[in-house]
């Protein structure tokens, strides 16, 4: 029987690699998120091995308990009995005290202060006044700053859904506020805090590198955006139903931004004003999909030699020639990439653009965006990769594994700004609690903007 060859053949085994790819494809080597990955797959890091153990190195000094050189209270244990020869200890004077100290919680439970306003009558006139109340105290019986900044800090820092916080309050102070009182403190909470928000996006504008990105926030079911621009000190998170440049343009920042914009190349960010910096550690992760699963050698030299420059230049021992041989490297390895995946015919009757070769795509947008990729060998304080936001929107990821989505877009936004706040502050070594309870005492702790 002779052979036959099916004309479609090709096309067809090209179409099985390209599901096997997929099927192949985890948060490690593309843009998927790990959420998406098998239960199984163990991550796999991108950092190169050191040479150091695990562990608390030779040196370090440790941390431990120390003792409070003003402690709240004091229990003196007499020494009773008495000593082998039968003198009695009672009678003895004290030559030395030995302290040890035990650091508890006192009693949780909420004190009551009652505000009482005299009303008096004048006898002469007859007129009645009365004493005015503290400005913060408006109903007959509320809840002080303390207890709501706590209702807040579970929800949103420690990411409890609504019937869980009151649990955790009825246990703690023998008080379990209603699902309304909760939102209204949110509620409260995030009108104080619009002047923060509008300082740190001013903030914002000054700094010279931002880090953005956006993760999925589901609103009554429907899928809706939490953004986040930030930097090393501030953080600024955003709700909105869209993806896109229209929530960007919401928020108000990016569009006026002149700086560097750190991000991992979606086509949106492309369209600001900004100077742009491409997030090497997704590079990476496409690089080693190539190279692992479809055995393009180009790729893992590639990733080899970008992770060896950066290590180099993070170090400070990359000189002048070394940084011209990997540039040099750099383009040859993508001229290989693009020999090793030539371009997709046209399929004849199909319209539009003809899809290329995940190795011919990846090499094509770093030679376009040669420049960006390698922004960080050629300025001071840009980056290697977009860690700094993606760290930023891990806790609302959390959030969403935790307690859900939101119930309205009103929840979502609240979130964001007190996220905001918090996240800032925590940045700036500031005590979030401190911060809450501020809130609550209408005298917003504020950090530092300059």
């Amino acid at each position: 029987m002779s052979d036959v060859t099916c004309p479609n053949c090709e096309r067809l085994q090209a179409r099985i690699r390209e599901l096997e790819a997929q099927v192949a494809r985890t948060s490690e080597t593309s843009h998927q998120p790990p959420s998406q990955d098998q239960a199984w797959k163990k991550p796999k890091s991108e950092r190169l091995s050191g040479v150091r153990s695990s562990g608390g190195q030779v040196g370090h000094p440790g941390t431990t308990l120390k003792m409070s050189p003003s402690p709240d209270e004091v229990v003196v244990l007499p020494l009773m009995g008495s000593c082998p020869c039968g003198q009695q200890w009672h009678e003895v004077d004290v030559h030395d005290l030995l302290a040890r100290q035990v650091l508890d919680l006192p009693e949780v439970q909420l004190h009551v202060t009652e505000y009482q306003a005299e009303v008096k009558v004048c006898p002469r006139c007859h007129q009645r006044q009365q004493a005015m109340f503290p400005q913060d105290v408006r109903g007959q019986v509320q809840y002080g700053p303390r207890f709501q900044a706590l209702a807040v800090y579970l929800n949103v820092a420690q990411f409890l859904p609504f019937k869980r916080v009151g649990n955790v309050l009825e246990t703690l102070c023998g008080q379990r506020p209603s699902e309304g009182t909760l939102a209204l403190h949110l509620n409260l909470a995030t009108a104080r805090l619009a002047g923060f928000e509008a300082r740190l996006k001013e903030a914002l504008l000054e700094e010279p590198v931002l880090h953005v990105d956006e993760t999925g926030s589901k609103v009554k079911g429907q899928l809706a955006w939490v953004h986040v621009i930030s930097s090393k000190q501030l953080t600024l998170s955003g709700h909105d139903p869209h993806r896109g440049l229209a929530a960007i343009q919401v928020m108000g920042v990016l569009p006026r931004y002149r700086g560097v914009l750190m991000h991992d190349a979606w086509l949106s960010y492309f369209q600001l004003a900004a100077r742009h910096a491409l997030c090497n550690a997704h590079l990476l992760r496409e690089l080693r999909f190539l190279h692992e699963q479809l055995d393009q050698n180009w790729a893992g030299e590639l990733r080899t030699a970008l992770q060896g420059v950066y290590h180099q230049h993070k170090t400070g021992i990359l000189t002048p020639s070394e940084k011209l041989a990997f540039l040099i490297r750099f383009d040859a390895l993508l001229e290989a990439g693009l020999e090793t995946n030539p371009a997709a015919e046209p399929v004849p009757k199909q319209r539009g653009r003809v899809k290329q070769s995940p190795g011919r795509n990846l090499a094509l947008r770093c030679q376009k965006h040669r420049d960006k990729v390698l922004r960080f060998l050629h300025e001071e304080g840009v980056p290697f990769d977009n860690n700094q936001a993606e760290r930023d929107l891990r806790m609302v990821c959390v959030k969403r594994k935790v307690s859900g989505g939101f119930r309205s877009a009103e929840g979502g936004m609240n979130f964001c700004r007190i996220r905001s706040d918090t996240s800032t502050l925590q940045k700036q070594g500031m005590n979030i609690w401190h911060g809450l309870v501020s809130i609550f005492r209408n005298d917003v702790l504020i950090p530092n903007f300059s």
